[in-house]
């Protein structure tokens, strides 16, 4: 019954516009360890023991509150359900500070990507492609996944299923559409099972799960991973470097930076410009960029 319950929540939240691939697994993991134990419905205790799981306490607790939101869902319809308390393993903490690659990092990766073994046709050309085109055009991997021959236009990428099932067409720079075109001749002579650009061993859709898992052991044949004590670079680190860098490659002041963020807001397909804000990090080069504005606005100001 929870395994039902689960679907029936999925499928609603998708209708809104949410893709839920990472709370799809957790929910169904939960509805399979409480069925397990002979339960029908969501049970506190149960909720508790499972979030309690995995080893980090931000991820146990954020386990908890994803059980809590599903549960107070399907505890309108059916009160036997029960919502498990949340800040049980503590509030969460700040939001984490995402990893900006060097141009030298995201080129060591393309590079490991590029070696990766032949174990299945075009596994290297994948990936580096995969993630090269995410470094150039700053996607979300879901969107990257999403792609198939027809998303792929003389005008740029069309983004049919983009967050809140939005649509945008993202151009592309003329090495980038070419780098693109060649990938494409390989993979067109490729037998699959689908028209998906990024396409697994089976010949399917490339999955999320995959990628992560690939993207860990490049990282490490890579050398990304940092000093003791410090974040690993994710997969979405990506995204945020590719926002800081066309920030710091306008060499804008302060006029047209207003104009300038809504653009990038536009391109990377966010709903406001303060969704844009939180991808824009500190670098030295554009903090330099801000200095040199702002003693152009007091030279402005006192001449």
């Amino acid at each position: 019954m929870i395994r039902e319950s689960v679907d029936a929540y999925l499928k609603l939240r998708r209708v809104v516009g949410f893709a839920l691939e990472g709370p799809e697994y957790l929910l169904h993991d939960f509805a399979r360890y409480a069925t397990e134990r002979g339960e029908t419905h969501v049970r506190a205790q149960t909720a508790t023991e499972w979030a309690a799981a995995t080893r980090s306490p931000e991820n146990r607790e954020r386990r908890l509150q994803m059980i809590a939101i599903f549960a107070r869902h399907v505890r309108a319809e059916d009160a036997r359900h029960e919502v498990p308390p949340i800040f049980v393993f503590g509030r969460r903490g700040k939001r984490l500070t995402p990893h900006i690659y060097s141009p030298g990092e995201i080129q060591r990766l393309l590079q490991a990507a590029s070696e990766l073994p032949p174990t299945w046709p075009l596994r290297s050309q994948v990936f580096s492609t995969l993630f090269a085109l995410l470094a150039s055009t700053g996607l979300r991997v879901s969107e990257a996944l999403n792609l198939r021959y027809g998303d792929v236009t003389a005008d740029g990428l069309v983004i049919r299923k983009a967050k809140f099932n939005k649509r945008r067409l993202v151009p592309m720079h003329p090495t980038v559409g070419a780098a693109l075109d060649r990938y494409l001749q390989l993979r067109r002579r490729t037998s699959a099972l689908s028209d998906f650009l990024f396409i697994s061993c089976s010949g399917g859709r490339l999955s999320r799960k995959r990628v992560g898992r690939t993207f860990a052991f490049l990282r490490q044949r890579a050398g990304l991973c940092l000093g003791p004590g410090a974040r690993r670079p994710r997969v979405h680190d990506i995204r945020h470097t590719f926002a800081v860098r066309a920030l710091e490659a306008a060499g804008i002041g302060i006029g047209p930076v207003d104009r300038y963020v809504r653009a990038l807001s536009t391109y990377l397909g966010h709903s406001s410009v303060a969704t844009t804000c939180w991808y824009l990090h500190a670098t030295p080069h554009l903090m330099g960029n801000i200095a040199d504005a702002c003693e152009r606005f007091l030279e402005g100001a006192q001449s």
